[in-house]
């Protein structure tokens, strides 16, 4: 990578791990470890985010060649690099877990490039001192699944990391899908993904959990005067406009969340970061069905802790994780407590705003809540699509009367004979009070329409989708991780060529493991 401009400030800035052997273990005094990926015995590329490469500074003449794919299957270490895992705690499931860090993640390398620095981290990459009782490599499913849905994400214009690249390994893994003890081999994946940094809520809680208040500080500041040089004043003051500009960056991606009815699944403190951008994709899913209290999470699936309609409360529970981690430094709870008062109701109010751009309604009146209130509960009354029934929405004209404006949504219900009686009636109730609402909109349909199109996909990535690519990958056909790459850099676009894709969960996925139900190896 002869552009590449290395620039590995974690490494160079904060405490190492002097212990070089790769033994599981208790990490203490310390952000990292160095350790190198284990090499995998047949590596063979399967895609490249072109658009991800010029963004750290590869050429497409470098994508090809055997550099390449060797350093980003963990095979060759980039000169005047030293790989690393990093060391991090946190909350799982509500429950404190104490030590985890980076079990199956080994970062490179921190590159600059177009004044912005770029942390490249291999996933599925071998054994970390932080690997538990797992070997640290990940398969071919759960790599495709994060590979597609972080650029899916991105051109959502959801905050989220990148990927880079998606390499087979060569080598076997054995892996127990559902947890259910029924163990199997299946192939090894590396995906390289790209972010400004993988620091999390959970990195700063290791270090007050044990007291190392001396790493706190400093690596607090590290974090302040790299990824946030704005901020200014004296050291409390910057810790307090640190934690206020965590807490917005996490509101607007949740909100980001919501708006195109995406689930994370696995919503750990340590699975959340400092940058508000979507990281460790697991057991994610879409909403096919409106349902707020919808988890794809096989693990969540009694206390759905993690469901889509509870992602702003978890992500304010996991705020106050963070401030009870940076008290120590601040030593005065009231300022910390009102940063996270104000996050619910700042939140209700952007997600007030949000719904009402999905509805094409960009002014502001009385009855706004109610419409917003009925709707979604009227979208559970039958199983109703939530992608097709926004994007349909926008065919919805003024001067339509409630039959015809009926008629532009009801492709989004699942059993369209249930719409009858009393469901009828309430959707026919609802419809009445929209198209009236409508009418006090300035903007002309084709306006309205056109800013509506911007907001609510045509495509996202449903599962079901992602698992038509794995099934054909495992056979050795990757062609469909490429036309789903394509397609989701354009899901706001109508793509008349792709129409097959604009369409409900097929009934086989709805009880199919890797459709509907998915667990943390996922």
């Amino acid at each position: 990578m002869k552009n590449f401009r290395i620039n590995n400030r974690f490494t160079a800035e904060l405490p190492a791990d002097p212990d070089l052997t790769n033994e599981v273990r208790q990490v203490k005094n310390t952000l990292f470890s160095y350790v190198n990926p284990t090499k995998p015995s047949n590596p063979k590329l399967i895609h490249v985010s072109e658009e991800v490469a010029e963004l750290v500074g590869i050429s497409k003449d470098e994508i090809k060649s055997e550099e390449f794919l060797n350093v980003f299957s963990g095979k060759e270490i980039l000169p005047e690099t030293q790989p690393y895992a990093m060391c991090y705690a946190g909350h799982q499931f509500g429950n404190w877990a104490g030590q985890l860090g980076d079990g199956r993640a080994i970062n490179l390398t921190e590159v600059e490039n177009n004044n912005k620095f770029y942390t490249l981290q291999l996933k599925g990459a071998g054994k970390t001192p932080y690997s538990r009782t797992a070997d640290g490599l990940a398969v071919l499913r759960s790599s495709i699944r994060e590979y597609l849905c972080a650029e899916a994400m991105h051109y959502l214009g959801v905050p989220t990391t990148r990927s880079l690249s998606l390499a087979l390994s060569g080598d076997q893994v054995l892996r127990d899908v559902l947890y259910n003890g029924n163990p199997a081999y299946e192939k090894g994946a590396i995906v390289c993904r790209v972010a400004p940094s993988f620091i999390r809520f959970g990195s700063y809680e290791m270090l007050t959990a044990r007291n190392e208040l001396k790493n706190l500080k400093q690596f607090v500041e590290f974090t302040i005067k790299h990824y946030f040089p704005e901020i200014t004043g004296d050291p409390k003051e910057q810790y307090l406009k640190f934690f206020q500009k965590v807490a917005d960056a996490t509101r607007e991606m949740i909100l980001h969340w919501q708006r195109v009815g995406f689930v994370h699944g696995v919503m750990n403190t340590d699975n959340m970061s400092i940058h508000g951008i979507t990281i460790d994709y697991g057991p994610y899913g879409w909403l096919e069905n409106y349902d707020p209290d919808w988890t794809p999470n096989t693990t969540d699936s009694q206390n759905r802790r993690y469901r889509f309609g509870n992602q702003p409360q978890v992500a304010q529970w996991n705020l106050f994780q963070l401030a009870n981690a940076l008290y120590p430094l601040i030593n005065e709870a009231a300022p910390l407590e009102k940063i996270l008062d104000t996050f619910i109701t700042d939140f209700e109010n952007d997600y007030k705003t949000m719904f009402l751009s999905k509805l094409g309604i960009f002014t502001s009146s009385e009855a706004d809540d109610k419409i917003i209130k009925g709707l979604e509960e009227i979208l559970q009354l039958s199983e109703t699509d939530m992608t097709i029934f926004f994007r349909n929405l926008s065919k919805i004209k003024k001067d339509h009367s409630v039959e015809q404006a009926f008629e532009k949504i009801e492709f989004a219900f699942y059993i369209p004979e249930e719409i009858r009686g009393n469901i009828l009636d309430a959707w026919q109730k609802w419809l009445t009070v929209y198209l009236k609402r409508l009418n006090a909109e300035e903007l002309s349909d084709n306006e309205r329409s056109e800013k509506m199109n911007q907001i609510n996909p045509k495509y996202v990535l449903r599962n079901y989708m992602a698992q038509l690519a794995i099934d054909a990958a495992d056979k050795d056909n990757y062609s469909l991780v490429t036309e789903l790459f394509e397609l989701l850099k354009r899901p706001y676009d109508e793509q008349p060529e792709s129409e097959k894709w604009f369409a409900k969960r097929p009934d086989w996925a709805r009880t199919k493991v890797g459709c509907s139900m998915l667990s943390c190896s996922s």
